[in-house]
């Protein structure tokens, strides 16, 4: 009986799709002159980029049909898994990398409770490979293919602004994938901006018209010591659109372990990071807060733009903090390696006599978060604000937490 039921198994098991034959052919020459891609990047010319071509297959089952994208440490491509029947994403690494804890973390996503609600929100890997290559390997992430990140999507949108119902259902998405993160791995993001949340793809025949269009118009192409770079090709706009996924785990650490390096992008940063306290799961909380107004304002919370124009600083992204915010907590500042370059030792933050701040920095004449312009009017804005400040408070112990802000009226609010 066993031996007829693996029979049965056997002769029902769908056979490999057949590797494809791409063009070498047909397809346009760039010029020499004009860098492509992974070419403007250092690593290039060292060599450090493996030579994937089109139409290559890894393990044996992984066919490279077209390329999606490139950047300082990898370049991405569309493959279609002939085992499975299906495409993949596969993310090829630059050789002088390590990803050793990259990998690790993908390892500890995977070992989560696959029932938490959140989990259907997190771009895990399916598997990681090495690449074997004359001179040092190369490592190989294998994920499933996404469509556009959201800074993507708000080009698409009318006024390049999210609606308040694609704001919603996004935030409700990631607060389900950050309750995951941070109750069932331990672990901290750090790096959450529109360009590391994806939309998955529902509508699976781009990827198809992606081959079709690889294999009748092939991607421009130019040849630079031996090695072939391609012009990445865009997929299709899908007809119907699928849930988020928050993605690159790349600057991902253990939230059980406190560290007070910087963490996250500038504008985004967390008082505790910018003050260098010790930090954990509510940076990620902070961020998001700051990642809205973008999406929904149009326009970033912070800058700390120094007046002369130099760029950026911490004194005076602190000071549009205490702008909006009003003074930071005492307490938070005596956790802090670099409070002292900003505060006096009972918190004081500027020179009456003078109205300069300790660091020589103008005080910042921000108005506070009920006073700024908003697209929002009436008990709407009361309720959106509300959300806001539970994510934006000076101490990391007064931010709600993922779970919390699932909970929240204006999130949960029909409309």
């Amino acid at each position: 009986m066993a031996s007829l039921i693996k029979w049965v198994k056997t002769a029902f098991r769908r056979a490999p799709w057949p590797p494809l034959r791409f063009p070498t052919t047909g397809f346009e020459v760039i010029s020499g002159a004009q860098l492509l891609e992974e070419e403007q990047f250092e690593g290039f010319k060292m060599g450090l980029y493996y030579p994937v071509n089109i139409g290559d297959v890894f393990a044996s089952k992984y066919q490279v049909v077209g390329k999606l994208g490139c950047g300082v440490t990898s370049t991405v491509w569309l493959a279609r898994d002939l085992q499975a029947h299906e495409h993949v994403a596969l993310k090829v690494y630059t050789r002088d990398g390590d990803q050793k804890a990259e990998f690790e973390i993908y390892q500890c996503l995977a070992r989560g409770n696959r029932s938490h609600p959140g989990y259907s929100y997190i771009r895990t890997a399916l598997e990681t490979l090495t690449l074997p290559r004359a001179g040092g390997d190369h490592t190989c992430l294998v994920q499933k293919p996404m469509w556009e990140s959201f800074r993507d999507h708000r080009h698409r949108l009318p006024d390049g602004l999210f609606t308040e119902k694609i704001l919603r259902g996004s935030l409700y998405q990631l607060f389900q994938a950050l309750d995951y993160l941070h109750t069932e791995c331990k672990l901290v993001h750090t790096d959450i901006k529109a360009d590391n949340l994806l939309s998955q793809i529902e509508d699976k025949s781009i990827l198809s018209a992606f081959t079709e269009a690889e294999l009748e118009h092939p991607s421009p192409r130019k040849t630079v010591d031996g090695v072939t770079v391609y012009a990445s090709r865009q997929l299709d706009v899908p007809k119907t659109f699928g849930d988020s996924a928050l993605s690159d785990f790349g600057s991902a650490v253990r939230g059980d372990v406190k560290r007070n390096h910087e963490a996250g992008p500038q504008v985004y940063r967390a008082p505790e990071v910018m003050v260098e306290a010790a930090w954990s799961y509510p940076v990620d909380i902070w961020t998001v807060g700051c990642m809205v107004w973008d999406l929904f304002e149009g326009k970033h919370m912070f800058h700390g733009n120094e007046p002369d124009g130099k760029g950026y600083s911490t004194r005076a992204h602190l000071a549009e903090a205490i702008g909006l915010l009003g003074p930071p907590p005492l307490d938070l500042l005596k956790k802090g390696v670099r409070s002292s370059e900003f505060f006096d030792e009972d918190g004081a933050y500027y020179d009456e006599a003078t109205g300069k701040w300790i660091a020589e920095m103008p005080i910042s004449q921000g108005t506070s978060l009920e006073e700024s312009e908003f697209r929002l009017q009436g008990k709407n804005k009361e309720m959106f604000l509300e959300m806001m400040r539970g994510m934006l408070q000076w101490r990391p112990e007064d931010r709600k937490t993922a779970k919390q802000l699932l909970k929240d009226p204006w999130l949960n609010a029909i409309v």
